[in-house]
């Protein structure tokens, strides 16, 4: 079997999000199948400006071809097209010229899977809102296997997306909430998939007291990882760690590790670390007595994931439905609706050696039972396998995504602002509790 992994960017120094989640995916496939990477020649996601050349490329032995993006993205524009659609009554017009502002506008890419339909069985295509994926998949729905990586922000509401959802050959969900997100954003009734997450590379060597000596940290902490960014919940985080510090004197502090875009507090029980190698990021967690999670959106958190791996506690934001759905389902977690419930959680977890104890106990097990890269890739081998031997696929007479509208249809402005649509999708953890 050949796959195609198609992703919006790709490399090495690029450590987070689907991206980093794509790169997984097609590493752990090439296992089981040939594997090429299809990607753009962008490095950073604001721009998309073309800095890895053009043509062919390799990386851990896996192909890749990079396609140059036509133009770079224009903040204002984006931010103007983005307010038309997701708060205005708009057209389909409308979310087409969003959905060029998105980016990573790439034509050379789209052009070539329309060309090389018969070169690859399955073209696995990364996050359903960027317009590689969009136009991509237009071309070659009978071959498109999506990993959405979906979250419950405005741009699921958009029409566009739709016929996108309903028209693939198979969805790989992140979470069931992300499946009942997409489930009920698409229209309702069942959508052809499955939950699979992701797996992470977990060292099984980590040692607290060497990131404890290479840092100089000697006290307790709670540890976030991530982007340091006011849309991860980062201004929240710090407002809720400076009422538990004044509240809680001798308490635990709070490390961060990641990039920081947003001014970190100048606070003597918070450290901001930095982007760390992943050998001291995984001591870092395993030294934690927490890990703090405070993301409104999120498909599936992998920091999460680690965090459960080496057997730690998380502190969750109960406003995420992912973030709440996987304590629920783990055991493994707590969450916090508000300033308070922070505080009486990290309370709690510093407090009761046993509480974090059979967490972490929880955590490792929920981990290994659903998210060990054997479980992952055996889910994606048996559906590509299932979809491989379905009849209407061999004979090539699966239909393709229905067309958009003509000219005139396209600019009629009837559709209702996708962020009022959102607002009308069910909410709430995923009533599939078991994780199975």
């Amino acid at each position: 079997m050949k796959l195609a992994v198609v992703v919006q960017r790709y490399g090495a120094e690029i450590s987070g999000g689907a991206e980093l989640h794509a790169r997984y995916i097609a590493e752990h496939l090439a296992k089981h199948a040939e594997v090429e990477v299809l990607t753009t020649c962008a490095r950073d996601y604001i721009a998309w400006r073309n800095e890895f050349p053009a043509g062919t490329d390799q990386l851990n032995g896996l192909p890749i071809r990079r396609f140059p993006v036509s133009r770079e993205r224009h903040p204002k524009t984006f931010a103007r097209r983005s307010e038309q659609v997701f708060h205005h009554t708009h057209s389909l017009a409308d979310e087409l010229a969003w959905i060029e502002s998105e980016g990573p506008t790439s034509p050379s890419l789209v052009r070539y899977i329309q060309s090389s339909l018969t070169r690859y069985d399955f073209f696995i295509f990364f996050s359903y809102r960027y317009y590689h994926a969009y136009h991509g998949i237009r071309a070659a729905a009978p071959r498109a296997v999506l990993v959405p990586t979906a979250e419950r922000d405005p741009a699921i509401g958009l029409e566009i997306f739709r016929p996108v959802f309903r028209g693939v050959r198979a969805l790989m969900f992140n979470s069931f909430e992300e499946r009942d997100l997409i489930g009920a954003a698409s229209g309702g009734g069942d959508l052809p998939g499955v939950v699979v997450g992701v797996g992470s590379e977990v060292p099984s060597d980590t040692d607290p007291q060497r990131f404890r000596e290479k840092y100089g940290i000697n006290g307790r902490f709670a540890i976030y990882v991530g982007r340091v960014d006011e849309n991860k919940g980062c201004k929240d985080l710090f407002w809720h760690f400076e009422r538990y510090a004044r509240a809680t004197p001798g308490g635990l502090s709070l490390v961060l590790v990641g990039a920081s875009i947003l001014p970190v507090p100048d606070h003597p029980r918070v450290r901001h670390l930095g982007f760390l190698p992943d050998q001291d990021k995984f001591d870092a967690i395993a030294a934690s007595e927490v890990l703090v999670m405070p993301s409104y959106l999120e498909s599936l958190s992998m920091v999460l994931l680690e965090a459960w791996a080496l057997g730690r506690p998380v502190l969750a934001n109960a406003k995420c439905d992912v973030l709440k759905g996987q304590c629920l389902r783990s055991n493994a977690g707590l969450y916090y609706e508000n300033g308070a419930e922070f505080t009486e959680a990290l309370r709690w977890i510093a407090t009761s050696s046993p509480l974090v104890q059979e967490l972490g106990v929880n955590g490792r097990a929920y981990y290994r039972r659903h998210y060990r890269w054997p479980v992952v890739e055996k889910r994606y081998v048996d559906m590509l396998d299932r979809l491989k031997g379905e009849p209407d696929e061999r004979a090539g007479r699966r239909p393709r995504l229905e067309p958009l509208p003509g000219w005139i249809a396209r600019r009629q402005k009837k559709i209702p602002a996708a962020a009022e649509v959102v607002a009308q999708l069910p909410q709430g953890p995923s009533r599939t509790l078991n994780g199975d």
